[in-house]
């Protein structure tokens, strides 16, 4: 780990947060076992990004703005810049990242993205809160992307493990098409029963599990009749689901936003789940982790 990851501790709840990126890092119960991705380069050396200005892949890694063309890397550039420690006490730390000369050569606008971590008993809080101080109206996406331990520390087999959404969630769903990293104009039929889904590594073969018609704002993952994982997501509409096939991980995405469609050659506003903020105004998303016991 990195000598810079920034600590909050609940008693009930330690995070431990890099400021490049913001990026959660670690998340531990009151017994230190940890709950999140131990980052194996053999699988993938991410943790919890942040998804901004965009969620996932821009068709060329390129996007359109009227008459001008930008360059954009996949879920966006704030995952790979520091951010500035604002505040920090024992259960509270926020970050914050702002607009400058590199940003605006990608992305041009002046944006400030502050994110605050909390810790209170068994929960995370997590808010994202995204600022337009430009004179223009920004387009933009949000998402969250935190990659929790499968199998998670509290026993049951990888086989074991379910993901128990809020709601049953019938409709279909989405995955990456031909083009790499863009969505796929033909929909799946919904692998969940009923509001229960049995992941399996064969699942993810093809990519992440796209939800853009969901009823949930919450689920449940871990083994029934352990401890498990309450995530909510009370302001994002989609979900994504994803792993490195065989990975000791599963990433529960929160969106705002998803990536271009295959073949999409259309303006930055005409991309699926594009956000409009007017100057001035400034928008939320949470995300918040919470240990249940069994």
């Amino acid at each position: 780990m990195s000598d810079e990851l920034i600590t909050i501790t609940s008693g009930g709840l330690t995070a431990s947060i890099n400021p490049l990126g913001a990026e959660l890092w670690s998340l531990k119960d009151a017994g230190g076992r940890e709950l999140m991705t131990d980052a194996d380069p053999r699988w993938w050396t991410g943790h919890a990004p942040l998804l901004f200005p965009f969620v996932g892949r821009s068709r060329g890694d390129v996007y359109r703005l009227g008459v001008h063309e930008f360059s954009m890397p996949q879920h966006g550039f704030a995952r790979r810049l520091p951010f500035a420690q604002v505040e920090h006490h024992a259960e509270t730390v926020t970050f914050r990242l702002e607009a400058d000369t590199a940003t605006r050569a990608l992305y041009p606008f002046d944006f400030r993205l502050d994110m605050q971590f909390a810790v209170a008993g068994a929960t995370l809080m997590m808010t994202a809160k995204v600022m337009n101080r430009d004179e223009a109206d920004m387009p933009f996406a949000f998402g969250y992307h935190p990659a929790f331990a499968w199998p998670l520390p509290f026993g049951g087999t990888v086989e074991e493990h379910r993901v128990l959404f809020e709601k049953p969630e019938p409709a279909p769903i989405r995955k990456v098409g031909r083009e790499p990293g863009l969505i796929s104009l033909e929909s799946r039929p919904s692998p969940v029963e009923g509001n229960r889904l049995a992941p399996t590594h064969a699942m993810f073969e093809g990519d992440a599990l796209i939800w853009d018609q969901l009823e949930s704002h919450s689920l449940i993952w871990g083994v029934p009749g352990r401890t498990r994982l309450k995530i909510d997501f009370p302001d994002t509409p989609w979900l994504g689901l994803w792993q490195k096939p065989g990975a000791p991980y599963l990433c529960v995405e929160p969106w705002a936003g998803m990536a271009d469609p295959v073949g999409f050659e259309g303006d930055v506003w005409d991309k699926p789940g594009i956000m409009c903020l007017l100057p001035g105004d400034e928008r939320r998303f949470r995300m918040n982790v919470t240990l249940l016991e069994s």
